[in-house]
């Protein structure tokens, strides 16, 4: 049996786009890595039930930056794309689809915003609101410069989750089915904290948030009936003897809710935790992603299976993961992906 992956990139040396990474199940390997579409830096892509690719792209016209989506249909034997939403600046940093809703949310690392989009019955998109923070910063030299939203998607009860590098914050909003935001509340994190991505476990009440900054993965209590977190604790991603710079990236959750994955960027691993039933954190395994900056990672559809990309060696790895224990074993590396950010089952 083959699953798909979509592979979203950097497109700074070798990178042409999308690429389309196959996993054969069975063998287990990685057998192909096909060019799809192109984009500029396509670093995060969103599926649509409607057979659509929401993408990040960046665009350079008449010596300047352009940065939004491009929208792919998927229907047809081949890519076909069917707007470009773009405006003058930096691309975003993460693209989430809500199905409900029919509406897209963007986050903007460098100009501070959350935008919302309506999606057209025919796969396009209008804006419906913006959102810009202007909360204060800090202390780390990433941050020194501004806000950062590196997130925005839905939590389980459906509001909209931001998470702000910048600001060392975590922001809820109410969303209408016009695609308003309001706002709702936000919880501090510890100061260079760094908050990037979140997962959320519906079964425990809780969100595991990690931060980019401090290699750390925070437990978060969610109060859905109060729209309110509460930080419960927090564990390091790294070795306690690691000196040399290391930026944690993507986190995962098994279905079952007993084991969180992170990547970590400098350190270049993956770091498996064990949950408890309060929510709290044990760690269990950290183990090489035999390449340089491993930033996402995802597994196949029985989570039996995970492949991770490493941006700066140009290469995947496949793993093997055992339900029970949690860990990892490698079953293939030295795979080559071009500029490797975002792993999305196709």
């Amino acid at each position: 049996m083959t699953e798909d992956f979509y592979i979203g990139t950097y497109t700074k040396r070798i990178s042409r786009g999308i690429y389309r990474v196959s996993v054969d199940t069975k063998a287990p390997k990685l057998t192909d890595c096909e060019w799809l579409a192109s984009a500029g830096s396509p670093t995060y892509i969103a599926k649509a039930a409607a057979k659509r690719l929401y993408v990040i792209n960046k665009k350079e016209t008449d010596g300047a930056t352009h940065g939004g989506l491009i929208i792919y249909d998927m229907s047809e034997d081949k890519p076909r794309a069917i707007q470009q939403v773009l405006a003058t600046g930096s691309s975003p940093a993460y693209v989430a689809v809500d199905e409900a809703r029919q509406l897209v949310y963007t986050a903007n690392y460098h100009t501070a915003a959350v935008q919302v989009y309506a999606i057209a019955a025919d796969g396009t998109l209008t804006e419906t609101d913006e959102v810009i923070d202007q909360d204060p910063v800090g202390p780390a030299p990433e941050q020194a410069d501004g806000p950062h939203p590196h997130f925005a998607d839905l939590t389980p009860d459906n509001r909209l989750v931001v998470c702000d590098l910048g600001s060392d914050r975590v922001y809820l909003y109410d969303v209408s089915d016009a695609g308003k935001l309001t706002p709702v509340s936000h919880v501090d994190l510890p100061a260079g904290y760094g908050p990037r991505h979140i997962v959320f476990d519906a079964k425990k009440g809780v969100a595991y948030l990690v931060g980019e900054l401090s290699s750390n993965v925070a437990t978060l209590d969610y109060d859905a009936a109060a729209g309110k977190f509460t930080v419960k604790s927090i564990i390091s991603t790294i070795p306690d003897d690691w000196t040399a710079h290391n930026g944690s990236a993507a986190i995962r959750m098994s279905s079952d809710g007993r084991f969180i994955y992170v990547s970590n960027r400098g350190n270049n691993s993956i770091t498996v935790f064990a949950t408890a039933e309060d929510g709290t954190l044990t760690t269990v395994q950290r183990i090489s992603t035999e390449g340089d900056f491993p930033r996402d990672f995802n597994w196949t559809s029985d989570q039996s299976l995970l492949l991770v990309v490493n941006q700066n060696s140009d290469n995947a790895s496949l793993f093997q993961r055992d339900a029970q224990s949690g860990k990892l074993t490698l079953v293939q590396k030295d795979f080559m992906v071009p500029e490797g950010v975002s792993v999305l089952p196709a």
